[in-house]
């Protein structure tokens, strides 16, 4: 599945005497996975803030001439996939705005707000024009204009939290201190870790890890965390009810992540286990469709007993991409990423793992070429349910009826696909593989339940499509 985009990645650093910016550089690099669209950093050395941001991956963004722009102890950073707002630079985060006399404030955002109308009616009363304007630029200006109150800024963001009609993942900066915020849901994750005496707040726990963080926890739905030279202060704003996005298991997150305490990298061998479990198939061999689907695989494998094979490598230094390719090579380019070894799938029975179909367009190449290799039967099977509902949460899913599962029964997917078989994860074996009780998790995209209310947005959803389920 290489079809559904998370919409964005947040890193910040609090500490003294830090070179902030040169640990949200690497943390950055480490939620890469999450946005590939832009990246940013804003900065303060306690006086000023300073930013750098641009269109493309972190490392294209920034060079060490940037870096050293980028002074201070404190400092946030964002990658970002737009959900919410055209893929250009103007829409680029860190967002800065003006807070008052000689005070700036920078926010980074992931999730995405469903509803913008209540930031919009409050933004129209206070004379601030919002054409052009995405959610996280709507949430960046109103707690701007209620500090312009004198507010300080944990107090403006109290004040404005009522506007949030949605999932967010916040971090915000003055000059002198660092503010994390998640909705009452948890939807999308964040956590703390610390450093030599200093705090990091992310959107993984793998990000901690690779500027050697201890994790400390993660950040509670409801929460705001306040850290300046006091040191770290929670504040409760919204009584919290965990729903955190299964996706984050089956695709989004980093295997050597830990979310609600669970191992992203075991959770999905266990999605294969229980799909080994819930269809017993004669194979030669199982592949997965990388990388996401590797760990699955790996438990398919173990599971039934059928050899693990990488048939299909993945070229490493292919990415998002803003250059269209050339018209007569542009079907190829889920060979730009994927190429299949013959020697590998010639003549054998495969079993093809993959973590998700969406559009179904991706998964017909892939199991095209497979086929184009030699493989003498195909058999897909799918480590979760169908996805037939789309997403409000910060997920880039398409309309609901490109969903091929919300138009298509399994046996029309399978003859659309071309494949032996097509089997997909049930939800009560999703569930068991988590490993966690299913009211702490968000499973929109299987079951249309919305624990955050979508608003205007759910016109868009319609369970009269649905022909099948399982």
């Amino acid at each position: 599945m290489r079809e559904l985009k998370e919409k964005c990645g947040i890193f910040g650093v609090y500490g003294k005497g830090f070179e902030a910016a040169r640990l949200v550089h690497p943390g950055l690099w480490a939620l890469q996975h999450r946005g590939q669209e832009s990246s940013g950093i804003a900065s303060s050395d306690g006086k000023q803030i300073f930013i750098h941001k641009g269109m493309g991956l972190v490392a294209h963004v920034f060079a060490e001439k940037d870096l050293q722009k980028l002074k201070g102890f404190l400092a946030i950073g964002h990658n970002r996939y737009s959900t919410s707002g055209d893929s250009i630079e103007s829409h680029a985060q860190p967002i800065l705005e003006k807070a008052g006399a000689g005070k700036f404030i920078a926010l980074v955002h992931n999730g995405n707000l469903p509803s913008t109308k209540k930031l919009e009616q409050f933004l129209k009363e206070n004379k601030i024009l919002t054409s052009g304007l995405n959610d996280s630029e709507m949430i960046t200006k109103a707690i701007a204009c209620d500090m312009k109150e004198d507010l300080s800024l944990e107090d403006a963001i109290k004040k404005a939290y009522s506007l949030f009609t949605g999932v967010f993942c916040l971090l915000v900066m003055d000059e002198k201190k660092l503010v994390a915020l998640r909705d009452s849901f948890g939807i999308r994750p964040l956590c703390i870790g610390k450093l030599n005496g200093g705090f990091i707040v992310a959107s993984e726990s793998c990000a901690l890890d690779i500027i050697g963080a201890k994790f400390l926890r993660e950040v509670k739905p409801g929460e705001m965390i306040v850290i300046d030279k006091r040191g770290l202060k929670s504040y409760q704003i919204e009584k919290g009810n965990q729903k955190l996005d299964v996706f984050e298991y089956v695709y989004f997150a980093r295997p050597d992540s830990i979310l609600l305490g669970k191992s992203v990298d075991q959770v999905r061998q266990s999605l294969g286990k229980e799909l080994a479990k819930e269809n017993q198939i004669k194979a030669d061999i199982v592949i997965p469709v990388p990388d996401s689907a590797i760990p699955a695989a790996i438990g398919f494998s173990r599971q039934s007993g059928i050899p693990f094979e990488m048939g299909l490598i993945k070229n490493r230094y292919i990415h998002r991409t803003f250059i269209s390719p050339e018209e007569h090579t542009r079907h190829k380019v889920v060979q730009l990423k994927l190429n299949p070894m013959r020697h590998i799938l010639e003549g054998k029975r495969v079993v093809v793992i993959d973590d998700s179909i969406v559009r179904g367009t991706t998964s017909k190449e892939i199991i095209k070429m497979i086929r184009n290799a030699g493989a003498k039967e195909i058999h897909l099977l799918i480590s979760s349910p169908p996805v037939r509902f789309p997403d409000f949460y910060g997920i880039d899913t398409p309309n609901q009826k490109d969903l091929i599962a919300a138009v298509k029964r399994t046996d029309e997917i399978e003859q659309f696909l071309g494949v032996d078989s097509l089997n997909y994860l049930s939800y009560k074996g999703l569930i068991k593989a988590v490993g966690l009780p299913e009211d702490v998790l968000c499973t929109s995209c299987f079951t249309g339940i919305y624990p955050v209310d979508i608003g205007e947005r759910s016109k868009e959803v319609d369970y009269s499509l649905i022909k099948y389920l399982t």
